[in-house]
């Protein structure tokens, strides 16, 4: 009987027919040069230079346009402001309308807001009505709390009032003035001695799906903007003489809307204060433009299709007159999950890093991630590239026909990826896919992030998983260990005892 280390020398010495390590190398080639083609062919496009993406505290894109009407607040204060009203308008763009209408979406803006100067990005808190999600609280463009439900009307006012003490910022609100119920406490590191303090309003695009493919959508992102109308505003901590001054931040009145109808800004008259605005506090993502890391695997799903057929092959061309045994399946599964493996790992780590520099380089705004996370993407990918090769392997081994066992592999791993990735079928199709079959693996590149206060497309094909990374991957692992097993236990125990050689067609 050969040792362990025998077999595997054995089955490396098998695998590294040129043939075979001529795959895996095309395999790694075709990941990189398609990862640094989608980089080098993607440029932003502006009027002058581009301007820079404003980032959060934590380093993170973020988006901050809103309209503000603000003064300084100490260390020690509070604003209280009565809302008695809060309107807003959509354009619909043809072939629909082509025209704007009154409406407010889901989450527009309009409240109250702390923050740290009027740099895009700095820290923030904020207390708002929102268009359909009622009072929250959010802050540093990350962070959502929920208070009451239920809208605003001048027979049905909303009071909200901020407290600052220090670096914590507390939001409560109340239906008369008199009782408040508290919505939530922030407590924003770094905050300066003054601050600015103040009204007001925002309202991000609306999502519109369009129809394609086979049930798919595509996006498309309608204008819209929301007013806030305020009374009764009580500011305490702040410099008496101090004066109100209106703000834009980002852009503003850019549109013909705003040019000739409503422009966004604040407006005093007779003790009401009305702030429009346009735009978004909060994250930034792929809906604005940004691109996630692992858009750069473009040709990820060509080299999964690549190490698919080699790993079917390792299975059905033959033993060289020698027996297939438990032993002999197993050895073999280390040294394909471990040439494909190192595979994955050298494509990866020079596709990812250099992609990023030449987009970013380009203009094009790119999400980051932390180190653990690439490091998770890198390495991630790899195991799952080593995962479907043993799959197709057992395949193999079960199926015994390689022009079968190649389509059935194709057909359930790699296929799922590609019309996943695409607005092709119905989200819901598509989702159940990435959840029964083993392309839920792959969910281990995903970087992007779902923010319920974020509207988006949140579907296979815009690059989210219906899965996290590490359920995915608990997937693919159940349906190695499944037909591995399987195939383990159709073969004999070992080469002892007179076992016939398996016989392949």
């Amino acid at each position: 009987m050969h040792t362990t280390h025998e077999l595997l020398l054995r089955e490396w010495t098998v695998f590294r027919r040129p043939g075979r390590l001529i795959a895996m190398g095309a395999a790694a080639l075709v990941v990189v040069l398609l990862g640094l083609l989608h980089a080098y062919g993607n440029h932003a496009s502006c009027d002058g230079p581009c301007p820079a993406r404003p980032t959060g505290p934590d380093g993170s894109l973020v988006n901050d346009q809103f309209s503000f009407l603000h003064r300084d607040l100490g260390e020690s204060g509070a604003i209280t402001v009565r809302m008695t009203s809060m309107t807003g308008t959509i354009t619909y763009p043809p072939p629909d309308h082509d025209e704007i209408v009154p409406g407010l979406v889901p989450w527009a803006k309009a409240g109250i807001l702390i923050k740290d100067g009027v740099r895009q990005g700095s820290s923030y808190a904020a207390l708002m009505l929102t268009g359909g999600h009622g009072v929250r609280m959010q802050y540093d463009y990350r962070h959502d709390l929920a208070g009451r439900p239920g809208g605003v009307s001048t027979g049905s006012p909303r009071w909200l009032r901020l407290t600052r003490s220090g670096g914590t910022v507390t939001g409560y609100e109340s239906a008369d003035g008199k009782r408040w119920v508290k919505v939530g406490t922030a407590h924003l590191s770094g905050l300066p001695r003054t601050v600015q303090v103040g009204l007001f309003a925002t309202s991000p695009g609306d999502l519109t799906l369009r129809p394609v493919g086979l049930g798919g959508a595509t996006e498309q992102v309608r204008w819209t903007q929301a007013g806030g109308v305020f009374d009764h505003v009580v500011l305490k901590g702040a410099d008496p003489a101090g004066k109100w001054r209106s703000a834009t931040l980002g852009e503003a009145n850019a549109t013909d809307w705003e040019k000739y109808h409503r422009r966004s800004g604040a407006v005093e008259k007779d003790g009401t204060v009305t702030v429009t605005g346009a735009g978004d506090i909060g994250p930034g993502g792929v809906e604005d433009g940004a691109r996630p890391v692992e858009r750069a695997l473009t040709g990820l799903p060509f080299a999964l299709i690549i190490v698919l057929v080699v790993a079917v092959r390792c299975a059905t061309a033959g033993n060289r007159g020698a027996p297939l045994t438990r032993r002999v399946l197993a050895a073999r599964a280390v040294v394909v999950a471990g040439v494909t493996s190192v595979t994955g790992l050298l494509a990866l780590g020079i596709t990812l890093p250099v992609a990023m520099k030449v987009l970013k380089g380009n203009g094009i705004p790119v999400i980051g991630v932390s180190a653990l996370t690439g490091v998770r993407v890198v390495v991630g990918t790899s195991a799952v590239l080593a995962l479907t090769a043993v799959l197709a392997l057992a395949l193999g081994v079960l199926l015994r026909l390689a022009r079968l066992a190649i389509p059935v592999a194709v057909l359930t791993i790699a296929v799922p990826c590609v019309v996943t990735s695409l607005p092709l079928l119905t989200d819901g199709l598509s989702q159940w896919l990435l959840r029964v079959t083993p392309a839920a693996g792959f969910a281990v590149q995903q970087t992007l992030v779902a923010h319920p206060q974020v509207v988006a497309h949140y579907a296979p094909s815009a690059g989210y998983f219906p899965l996290p990374w590490w359920a995915g991957a608990a997937v693919l692992g159940a349906y190695v260990l499944a037909l591995l097993g399987t195939a383990l236990r159709r073969l004999p125990q070992d080469e002892e005892g007179g076992a016939r050689p398996v016989r392949w067609r």
